[in-house]
């Protein structure tokens, strides 16, 4: 699935898009170049599912727990910091994505051997034209 993105006009309606194919799918894996807007794209993501609370990146403290408007929590991660692959495993990141609830990953690749099988790699390109492009793999 390909979504679109032209400005920040349509960024909510990308991210009811993104949302709406989730299809119970908890764990997404963001992948794209510094400044692609993986963070904005998340935030966007978490307040379609309700969340009411600030939404920052997790840049410093690996992981922000948020809210949902059905009350669950939901998981975003930043491993843009990682050393070492213990690191992650160490915070018992293996927990979170085992846990069932929805756990957006910022800097997939370097914690790659400690995803779930299931993980949907979420593509994130920026065009010529400064619009993004958003490609979940199926």
């Amino acid at each position: 699935m390909e979504i679109c993105i032209n400005g920040l006009d349509g960024l909510t309606t990308a991210a009811q898009q993104f949302v709406a194919a989730m299809n119970g799918r908890t764990v997404f894996a963001f992948y794209g170049q510094m400044g692609a807007g993986k963070t904005t794209f998340v935030k966007a993501v978490c307040e379609v599912l309700g969340v009411r609370d600030v939404i920052t990146s997790p840049t410093f403290a690996i992981v922000n727990e948020y809210e949902a408007g059905d009350g669950r929590p939901i998981y975003h991660f930043d491993f843009y910091r990682i050393k070492r692959l213990s690191e992650a495993y160490d915070m018992g990141c293996d927990e979170y994505f085992y846990s069932g609830r929805p756990c957006f990953i910022e800097w997939p690749e370097l914690i790659e051997d400690l995803l779930p099988e299931e993980t949907v790699a979420v593509n994130i390109t920026v065009e010529p034209d400064g619009s993004r492009r958003v490609q979940l793999d199926e």
